[in-house]
């Protein structure tokens, strides 16, 4: 337990920070469900859709540095990969 005003202080802020941090996690595991969602629904065109929704919340959280950025292109490449995948399927009858 914190000892000094500053401690004490400094834990009510960690605690907030990440209560934070944890939503906008959240947020980024919601998004890329959504865009899995789209992918396994076969529709291309509302995974495109849902890839651009969600592209810039992954590249919002990666600034602030909730995720690494690397962590958060890696996200975006593979599925992005998912749906040039889908039109190959699709275009081989």
């Amino acid at each position: 337990m914190a000892n000094t005003d500053s401690a004490r202080k400094r834990s009510r802020q960690a605690d907030k920070q990440r209560r934070h941090n944890s939503a906008l996690r959240s947020t980024l595991r919601s998004a890329l469900k959504e865009v899995n969602k789209a992918i396994s629904g076969g529709d291309k065109e509302v995974a495109k859709q849902a890839l651009s929704r969600s592209a810039s919340i992954v590249d919002r959280i990666a600034d602030k540095k909730i995720i690494h950025k690397n962590k958060a292109s890696r996200h975006k490449s593979r599925l992005s990969a998912a749906i040039k995948a889908m039109s190959a399927v699709k275009a081989t009858p």
